[in-house]
């Protein structure tokens, strides 16, 4: 555990890009790829049968949910740790930011399990029809999906202040910052889009190129960090 004694040192930075790149990986699989696999938009009864035709896939998906939210837990904290010389306050606000979207990813969970037992029969509900069923099982694959919404701004905060963090400390290049700052305003406009404004194309365009701009940020964040780790000095750091 010695990696873990020395915020500053390259062995604490480098465990912390691959636990980054872990996160992508498991949340890209369980966040994207399988639900665009099992997922049958407006037809409740064709993504649960689908679910039960691949039900290791949809396993799968909720490991990945579990790998994933271990290891935000475990990168919320060395960050703080990491950008606390920076500025105490944003650093600490920063890990509480992105651990309350942890918090509210776990809690998404439980709808999918209740979703999940209503379409199984695994709820004894004698007065409910099959279509009743379903249809309530859908509402809760529904109020599961809206959580995207909610944890969106908690990780928008989140991205703000670390690459505000990023990019005064003069430990790490301030273009990554400055993309983890303008492009973390892509979660924030993708849950006030999907919420409020659904049809809103212009809302849509600017929400993808920000994204993008994002995930390229924290990928070269992630890999800074595992290949080159922190600057061995910051001369320019500035505390905010």
């Amino acid at each position: 555990m010695h990696m873990f004694q020395d915020p500053s040192s390259r062995a604490y930075a480098r465990l912390t890009g691959a636990l980054y790149l872990l996160i992508a990986f498991a949340g890209g699989c369980s966040i994207l790829y399988v639900p665009g696999v099992l997922d049958m938009p407006g037809d409740p009864a064709a993504t649960f049968a689908n679910i039960a035709a691949h039900r290791g896939l949809f396993y799968a998906g909720l490991a990945g949910d579990v790998v994933m939210m271990t290891a935000e837990v475990l990168v919320s904290v060395m960050l703080y740790f990491m950008f606390r010389p920076v500025n105490a306050t944003l650093s600490l606000a920063a890990s509480y930011a992105r651990l309350m979207m942890v918090a509210v990813m776990a809690a998404m969970l439980f709808f999918h399990a209740g979703s999940l037992a209503l379409a199984d029969r695994a709820v004894p509900l004698g007065s409910f029809s099959e279509a009743q069923r379903l249809e309530l099982a859908g509402l809760m694959r529904h109020v599961h999906d809206a959580g995207v919404w909610i944890w969106q701004v908690f990780f928008c905060l989140h991205l703000v202040l670390l690459g505000t963090l990023v990019a005064r400390s003069g430990l790490y290049p301030r273009l990554i910052g400055t993309g983890l700052v303008v492009g973390g305003t892509g979660y924030l406009v993708d849950s006030v889009q999907m919420f409020a404004f659904p049809d809103a194309m212009a809302l849509e365009a600017v929400k993808v190129a920000l994204l993008i701009v994002v995930t390229l940020a924290e990928i070269g964040f992630a890999l800074w960090l595992l290949i080159r780790g922190p600057r061995a000095t910051a001369p320019h750091a500035v505390a905010v």
